[in-house]
């Protein structure tokens, strides 16, 4: 007679196999395929209102969404496929909006280091350079000064963490190349929360996944600096830190289960950084947190528009989770902006139902059209009318009480 195992037996061995899983074990899943044209994921807003405009005059905590790559048309395919064109995205439903130019100081068409530096520092530069002024002067971004005045701060993005847009917020480089000495700063700098990839500009030289020419291991580093570690969903959902770094991909995130999604990172994010403040000597203080969806802007590379959809609504989703954060807060002013469009999209021709809408792209790489800003809480009518993107910081930075910006630093 063959011994079959009881429920018991298999929990036992469960818990077993579980319990020796290393802390920071690597797990190699299996990549899931997706159909991109399969939207089942997001969930429209069921009003159209615009939300209601706070009477709080004071900012304790600021989110800034910045969806790469993604224009008004970015915006408009999105809803059309996702509500159709009488509905709303969530973040169409913010109650400020407001148009912004993206030109950088030597290009009429911006790169995203450029475009990240305007809008976390307050300056032009030239495309390609981090946080420096064109001459190479590096000036503090609004992460920096925010954390210089007891805020908590935090980066989230599905590119590599190191990539040039949060790159732009608390590093301080001639070229975004330079990505090993970026993953440097970034524990140099103290950022409360990092989420993304990246992991291999985090690992030595001799780890064949190495992205560093030196024997530095950045994860070693990072722990004994006092950072929680995660590398999978299952690890995120799982920790609840002041310091968190999660890298979740060697390089770019897939964005496919089982990694976690944006809007779980950005859940996470705002959840350590809030707590993390409430357990502060000054939770007054609040924090700062930057979360970008990065691969819309690959998808208008490819001139994919199904792609295009999905990134778009993956970035809504993460915004959805900092509208709820921002309504219960009721001190949070939350922004959602773009640093340029990506690939000259427009729509020429559909049907009412929207679904079928038609796309044209005039071109595979960056463009010069403007792109939208939509703010919600204290002091978001400042958000409003037609801008520079260096303007973004420049009216933000009197709402946290720092003066005078931008700044240089010595």
């Amino acid at each position: 007679m063959r011994n079959t195992p009881t429920a018991l037996t298999l929990t036992l061995t469960a818990l077993v196999l579980i319990l020796n899983v290393p802390a920071f074990a690597s797990f190699d899943y299996p990549t899931p395929e997706v159909d991109v044209n399969d939207l089942g994921f997001y969930q429209p807003p069921i009003s159209t209102e615009p939300y209601p405009l706070t009477t709080a005059k004071k900012v304790r905590n600021v989110i800034l969404c910045i969806g790469d790559g993604m224009g008004l048309n970015q915006v408009a395919l999105a809803r059309l496929r996702a509500a159709g064109p009488a509905g709303k995205l969530h973040m169409e439903r913010l109650p400020v909006s407001g148009i912004m130019r993206t030109h950088s100081a030597n290009r009429l068409v911006t790169d995203s280091a450029a475009a990240g530096t305007a809008l976390s520092s307050g300056i032009k530069t030239k495309n390609g350079m981090i946080g420096q002024a064109p001459d190479g002067a590096p000036y503090r971004t609004i992460l920096e000064a925010a954390q210089a005045r007891g805020m908590a701060t935090g980066l989230v993005a599905t590119s590599a963490i190191t990539h040039a847009t949060p790159a732009a917020f608390a590093a301080h480089v001639k070229s975004r190349k330079m990505e090993a000495d970026i993953a440097q700063q970034l524990l140099a700098n103290r950022v409360n929360v990092l989420l993304g990839g990246g992991r291999k500009f985090f690992l030595p030289k001799s780890d064949p996944n190495s992205g560093r020419d030196d024997e530095r291991d950045l994860l070693a580093e990072a722990r004994e600096a006092g950072y929680s570690y995660a590398e999978t969903a299952w690890q995120l959902r799982s920790v609840n830190a002041p310091y968190l770094l999660g890298l979740f991909q060697y390089e770019s995130l897939t964005t496919l289960p089982p990694e976690p999604m944006l809007a779980l990172m950005t859940r996470k994010a705002i959840r350590c950084l809030h707590n993390a403040r409430a357990a502060a000597p000054s939770p007054k203080q609040g924090f700062f947190l930057m979360v970008e969806g990065s691969q819309i802007d690959w998808a208008c590379h490819n001139n994919d528009a199904d792609s295009c959809v999905r990134q778009t609504l993956l970035f809504d989703e993460a915004v959805k989770e900092a509208i709820d954060f921002a309504l219960a807060d009721g001190r949070t002013l939350l922004i959602v902006t773009a640093d340029h469009e990506t690939g000259g999209l427009t729509i020429p021709e559909g049907s009412l139902k929207g679904t079928d809408a038609k796309v044209k792209w005039s071109s595979g790489g960056h463009t010069s059209a403007a792109v939208p800003v939509f703010a919600l809480g204290p002091n978001a009518e400042r958000f409003a009318g037609v801008y520079d993107n260096t303007e973004i910081t420049r009216r933000l930075a009197p709402l946290l009480g720092i003066r005078p910006w931008p700044q240089a630093m010595e």
